[in-house]
């Protein structure tokens, strides 16, 4: 029986629970002083106080052990929300927003997502895998254990099954659980920009039955925006989805207010992400259906917009609030989900506890995981993340560091420190 104990703790803070956590709960969070957890055969077998773990299991003189040295553990972070396997890059773009140009006229002359997509178009489903691999290194070494792909820079039947194989393949190669996502409404392609409904007709009746087919997603999500897809466009390619068995989730209200959370409550939506322009009825949609408000503070960052979503009126009102990291090459060129909590912490006013539950638990419940992983409790998997910080409130207080100290993926420590695993050998 593999076993691993991880001992010598200051401290163990986590949520409690399989479901999500919203309003109060969301910021009420076990933190355990002293505590140690025992992992047998990739799952969470103990959590207490060394003297009841000696109590139960004995002094286990040959398991392994994983010295906390006085850390803080953590479950491992769960990001819902990235557009991992892309090619290319946009720090052109990047450079000219800094002289004032606006992503929305980025895009109108031809950059932007379609920019990501040209590129993308004209790697190799291998060249995108490869691609991954190091985003895929920074993810774990930043504690990200679990987190979702989407596709969505290729628009064709052939290039979106392509960048969802590429993210099978990654993923079969390195420690970070890959959920997959089908975005093919990501944008309507230059090809098709005169035959919106020829665009849609194609992810309806031709890619998302494919992808459905080969078992290469399950998710379904939309660019619900003004200028991009109606929430009556949306409502076509989710239902689609669903139809063949991909649940939806959807990109909402990021710039404006499209009816994407009314949509994403309507429909059951597992969650509704960006919300920078939700409305207040958009909010009482998504406490009333208890929706999943996955909010994305890198993007606001990283395009300097100084708006961010409502973070506190969504908890007041009872929804429950994940974070992610967006990440992708136009809008949050970042891995890092301690980033994406610091900035939670001062931009979206949440507290240290209520971020450490939108990491963790309702993150992986956005992503129908939450019975899985998501806390650290016994039964559940044992995906961890040991921080050099001396409790949770480090995490925010102690900011533009990595407070990753060690990685457990599944019972095993896949990173000490600054240890990173070799990238392996694409086959």
């Amino acid at each position: 029986m593999r076993s691993l104990l991880i001992e010598n703790l200051s401290e163990v803070a986590t949520p409690l629970g399989t479901t999500v956590r919203a309003g109060e709960d969301q910021g009420r969070v076990a933190r355990l002083a002293g505590a140690e957890v025992l992992c047998r055969d990739g799952s969470i077998a103990f959590v207490g106080s060394p003297e009841e773990r000696r109590r139960q299991f004995g002094e286990l003189p040959e398991v392994e052990r994983l010295d906390g040295a006085g850390g803080t553990l953590v479950p491992g972070f769960v990001d819902p929300h990235t557009h991992l396997p892309w090619a290319g890059s946009r720090e052109e773009e990047f450079a000219e927003r800094l002289r004032g140009a606006t992503y929305l006229e980025i895009a109108a002359r031809g950059g932007g997502i379609l920019s990501t997509v040209g590129a993308t178009r004209a790697a190799s489903e291998e060249e995108l895998a490869e691609a991954m691999l190091p985003r895929l290194r920074r993810m774990l070494a930043c504690g990200t254990t679990t987190a979702e792909a989407k596709s969505g820079y290729g628009l064709s039947l052939a290039d979106e099954l392509k960048q969802l194989r590429a993210v099978r393949r990654a993923g079969a190669r390195q420690p970070v659980e890959l959920v997959p996502t089908l975005l093919a409404a990501h944008e309507v392609p230059p090809e098709l920009r005169a035959d919106r409904e020829r665009f849609l007709a194609l992810v309806c009746e031709e890619i998302v039955p494919a992808v459905a087919e080969e078992g290469l997603a399950r998710f379904c999500d939309v660019f619900c925006e003004q200028g991009v897809f109606s929430a009556a466009e949306s409502r076509r390619v989710l239902v689609a989805g669903r139809e063949r068995g991909l649940l939806p989730r959807l990109h909402a209200d990021e710039f404006a207010d499209s009816g994407g959370a009314a949509l994403a409550a309507e429909l059951g939506a597992l969650s509704a992400d960006h919300l920078m322009a939700v409305s207040p009825a958009g909010i009482e949609a998504l406490a009333a259906t208890g929706v999943v408000a996955t909010l994305l503070p890198g993007t606001s960052f990283f395009l300097m917009k100084h708006v961010y979503a409502p973070a506190r009126r969504l908890v007041a009102a009872g929804v429950p609030v994940a974070l992610a990291t967006d990440c992708n090459p136009g809008s949050s060129n970042t891995e890092s989900m301690p980033t994406i909590l610091t900035l939670a912490v001062f931009e979206l006013r949440l507290t240290p506890e209520e971020a450490l539950t939108a990491a963790t638990l309702n993150a992986a419940c956005s992503l129908g995981l939450g019975g899985e992983i998501g806390s650290i409790e016994v039964g559940k998997r044992a995906d961890l993340v040991l921080l050099d910080a001396p409790n949770l409130l480090h995490l925010a207080y102690h900011f533009g560091v990595n407070p990753v100290a060690a990685v457990v993926k599944g019972g095993r420590v896949v990173l000490r420190g600054s240890a990173l695993p070799p990238p392996p050998e694409l086959t």
